[in-house]
């Protein structure tokens, strides 16, 4: 029986055709056969670094016969058996379209230890042009640079599973250029047209709740549509937000919130706590904000999203997303004096620099308050410093 050569161990040789291979041992398969991986040069010279290397590429890896696996075969594989009981169905079906639509026609029959950067970096730019099969009206046969991204995560989230298990030595997505998102501008309602939203749906008891509840709370939509009876306290003047619904296929799933800190009570408004009180007497189930047609089920995110759009046009806003609304809230609650780490919490963040850096406008008033601030940190650290600085602009007034 022959000697079990270790990983690690190279060779080097001139082939017939004057070509100089370097080669290594980077694995072994079931019966104990070395996997070898080569690199070339035109001469001994040249190729020594080459194999050095490919030596570190290598050390402390031990590839397998499944490193021989295509592309394609490990993404099914990754989604099913890694990704598919730690996430959402909803989730689920959007990976395996990513998949199915733009990575298997383009790297799915590649072996998964012979796919390149250059190989990943082409797939991106090649999306990013012609990545559509139907001609879009302002882009083109191009994908957007948000789905060529949500492409780039799911690659990179696969590879690098591949990576930890041995399968691949580097992750090839690693340094390879990825399109900047545009992110569509939050769209913040002034004053009236808050008024011009709750003024169009007044007369609709179910609609008219929801909406002010949603303006008053900056709710995630699937959060206000998931919350029962049991959450809200009249006397202590609280919601608490604990689930999240969704529905698929006419049934509604329910299911834990977005992040752990999605998990929060929030303390109402006495506008808003004497609205559900009033509310609560006449409830028909469990649910506070149910289907209009079958009290027993929640209300579906979707139909609110659908009702939201109905009441912008009939009231002539505007087209916003229900998201706007959130942000509305965020917006309107940081300039009128609530603390980041307050308003996140109520909104569910993890931290104070998200709900900062994704919910609120600069607004001027926040602007000529910073300035303010400033102004009065500086004359306190500086002192009479100040005063000729101060003289002389007077001077000039």
């Amino acid at each position: 029986m022959s000697k079990r050569r270790p990983s690690g161990d190279g060779m080097v040789r001139k082939r017939s055709d004057g070509i100089w291979e370097g080669r290594i041992v980077a694995g072994h398969r079931r019966d104990g056969r070395p996997i070898f991986k080569s690199v070339f040069a035109r001469s001994q010279k040249e190729l020594i670094p080459r194999l050095n290397a490919l030596k570190e590429t290598y050390a402390g890896i031990e590839l397998t016969e499944e490193s021989g696996t295509t592309v394609g075969a490990w993404l099914y594989r990754w989604l099913e058996e890694y990704k598919a009981p730690m996430i959402r169905s909803s989730t689920v079906k959007n990976y395996k379209r990513c998949i199915d639509s733009y990575l298997i026609p383009r790297v799915g029959q590649k072996l998964l230890t012979s796919l390149s950067s250059s190989d990943v970096q082409k797939m991106y730019n090649e999306l990013k042009r012609c990545g559509r099969v139907h001609e879009h009206p302002e882009q083109g046969h191009g994908l957007s640079a948000a789905v060529v991204r949500s492409v780039h995560m799911v690659l990179h989230e696969a590879l690098n599973d591949a990576q930890s298990m041995g399968l691949i030595a580097v992750n090839p997505t690693v340094g390879t250029t990825v399109p900047r998102a545009c992110h569509k501008e939050n769209r913040v309602l002034l004053h009236q047209e808050i008024d011009a939203l709750l003024r169009t749906v007044k007369g609709d008891a179910l609609w008219y709740d929801f909406f002010c509840t949603e303006i008053y709370t900056g709710m995630r939509r699937g959060e206000i549509c998931a919350l029962r009876w049991e959450d809200f306290d009249g006397n202590a003047g609280t919601l608490h937000v604990r689930r999240t619904v969704r529905y698929e296929d006419g049934k509604e799933i329910v299911g834990d919130t977005k992040t752990e800190e999605g998990n929060r009570k929030i303390v109402l408004p006495q506008t808003i706590c004497k609205l559900l009180s009033a509310r609560k007497e006449n409830a028909y189930g469990a649910w506070i904000f149910h289907k209009p047609t079958d009290p027993s089920r929640p209300l579906d995110p979707k139909a609110a999203y659908g009702k939201l759009k109905q009441i912008l046009k009939k009231a002539g806003l505007p087209e916003l997303r229900f998201h706007d609304l959130r942000h509305t809230f965020a917006t309107i609650a940081a300039s009128n004096g609530i603390d980041p780490k307050t308003l996140a919490r109520i909104l569910g963040h993890t931290n104070a620099a998200f709900t900062l850096d994704t919910y609120t406008h600069v607004t001027g008033e926040m602007q000529r308050n910073a300035a303010k601030v400033v102004g009065a940190m500086m004359t306190d650290l500086l002192g009479k410093e100040l005063e000729p600085w101060q003289k002389e602009n007077q001077a000039k007034e």
